[in-house]
């Protein structure tokens, strides 16, 4: 015990050091991904202006995410009162990605006061996730947060191929209305191939393929319409803000082989 007690100022000084180590690290990490942004951003926003988004967009995504290629990002539109504005697109970017504009989202001519939106996304290195809305007067705004994930767009399909194959393009919806929190949630099975995933068996990389195209209808108005890329997780998955009100909601997805999926739900119920 007294031997032990000789080392218990070196002790709290390393302990000091490596905490202020880590510290120092997340820093650099952030601002490395930072001057990721910088590089990219001429291609995500060209020159136009863009301001801080809290006051009307929320993202919320974990800071150190259990798996990298499903990485949980929620999403929440609310305008403060007093702005006429609505939301009428977002772009969901991810800096280190080796494509970095993820999706962008479409909410048609009306736009969006309030609208929530969640999807699973690959990340595949330290990075800044962000999310752009474009006002009905076209002024962009941004929110942003730091997702410590790697390896996620290179990471193997956790599905069998000949299985994938058998059942692309099936689609789940389920509403989530009757249980008070007005939402509801569509999925399509598609195996969303990023490029950078190497087969197992043949050791050759798996080309690219993806949904590129989405499209939400509830009766004839448009709930949201999406253009993904290869960072939108296997088998995408949207949950959304939705008020059954009889109509049917209809989902058409295309991908990157030209491949068109449609389903109708009548009255909006799930299967």
């Amino acid at each position: 015990m007294v031997r032990c007690s000789r080392f218990g100022p070196f002790m709290g000084m390393f302990m000091g050091m490596t905490l202020m180590a880590a510290v120092w690290g997340g820093s650099a990490w952030a601002d490395e991904s930072e001057a990721a942004w910088d590089s990219i951003r001429p291609d995500v926003a060209g020159q136009r202006a863009i301001e801080d988004g809290a006051a009307m967009i929320d993202l919320v995504a974990p800071k150190r995410a259990e798996d990298a290629a499903f990485v949980p990002v929620d999403i929440r539109i609310h305008m403060p009162d007093g702005d006429a504005r609505t939301v009428r697109a977002i772009k969901l970017v991810i800096d280190e990605n080796p494509a970095p504009l993820a999706a962008t989202f479409q909410f048609g001519e009306d736009g969006r006061r309030s609208f929530e939106l969640s999807t699973r996304v690959r990340v595949n290195s330290y990075s800044y996730v962000r999310v752009i809305g474009e006002m009905s007067d076209g002024a962009l705004y941004m929110v942003k947060s730091y997702v410590k994930a790697a390896g996620g767009c290179s990471a193997p399909a956790t599905k069998d191929p000949a299985e994938a194959k058998a059942n692309l393009g099936e689609m789940r919806f389920r509403a989530f209305a009757d249980t008070g929190r007005n939402e509801a949630q569509v999925q399509i099975r598609h195996p969303n191939y990023s490029g950078l995933q190497l087969a197992q068996i043949t050791r050759f990389y798996t080309p690219a393929w993806f949904v590129q195209d989405l499209a939400v209808k509830q009766g004839e108005r448009l709930l949201f319409r999406m253009e993904g890329g290869i960072s939108i997780s296997q088998d995408p998955t949207f949950r959304f803000s939705y008020r059954p009100n009889g109509e049917p909601v209809s989902v058409e997805a295309r991908d990157t082989e030209g491949k068109t999926f449609r389903r109708s739900f009548p009255g909006g119920q799930g299967s």
